[in-house]
């Protein structure tokens, strides 16, 4: 914005106070694009699969060990190294290009709070 105030200026005042003008927004305008470069330079990624980390989906074909899952309203190819059922709740965590990783969601209390069900079957055996 401050750069065509600059321009405008430039166009507008009389001679010498038209270069005075664009001097002075070309540098405010500098500071600007300086300011929000560092501001969104350390914001955290928005879109894409990496923000599907985390998130719990619902089976749509049999993962064993690929199939399809739904997030979101989306379809998604996903793998679990478990297997799934059609129906069942999934998490994913992780990617492996835009197929996603997914654990099956440990439905003894896990239910609903996204929690990671363990990769291992036999870690879930009593004793």
């Amino acid at each position: 914005m401050s750069f065509l105030v600059a321009i405008v200026l430039l166009l507008l005042l009389p001679h010498p106070w038209n270069f005075f003008g664009f001097a002075a927004f070309l540098i405010v305008g500098a500071g600007e694009v300086a300011y929000w470069n560092r501001t969104v330079k350390h914001r955290r990624v928005a879109t894409g699969a990496e923000t599907l980390i985390g998130t719990t989906g619902k089976v749509l074909s049999r993962l064993a060990p690929e199939g399809q899952i739904e997030l979101s309203g989306e379809i998604w190819k996903a793998r679990c190294a478990a297997g799934a059922e059609v129906g069942q709740a999934v998490t994913v965590v992780g990617r492996d290009g835009l197929t996603l990783i997914v654990e099956p969601v440990d439905v003894e209390g896990a239910e609903g709070r996204g929690n990671h069900a363990s990769a291992d079957p036999r870690s879930r055996l009593p004793g």
